[in-house]
């Protein structure tokens, strides 16, 4: 997609620090932190939503929890604790229309259940 925000930052057409990137996914910090590690784990190639993936996409589900997780031992937030979370459409508070998954942690966080 074009004019999608993320796609625009893995082409280079919107400068962001890339903290990580392999033929899956790439990672970046989010520029509205929640917490003091806030990290976007984001598909390379323009994905919306998990109810339009294939069985072959799961590969890319996969390689994103597990760069996350490499992340938050490279942040040294995998002992103390951090929380992985993919919003889906406008109720869930999901901002940019192209899949993402936030690693958050750094202090504690607030239970949700």
């Amino acid at each position: 997609m074009n004019d999608c925000l993320f796609c625009k930052i893995y082409r280079g057409e919107i400068p962001s620090e890339i903290l990580y990137k392999d033929e899956h996914c790439f990672a970046i910090k989010d520029i509205n932190p929640v917490s003091p590690v806030h990290l976007l784990v984001i598909p390379s190639v323009h994905v919306t939503y998990l109810q339009i993936f294939e069985i072959e996409d799961f590969r890319v589900l996969n390689s994103m929890y597990r760069i996350a997780t490499e992340l938050a031992v490279t942040n040294g937030i995998s002992k103390s604790g951090y929380r992985l979370v993919i919003n889906q459409k406008k109720d869930s508070g999901q901002q940019v229309p192209h899949l993402h998954l936030h690693l958050i942690g750094g202090h504690k966080l607030a239970g949700i259940g």
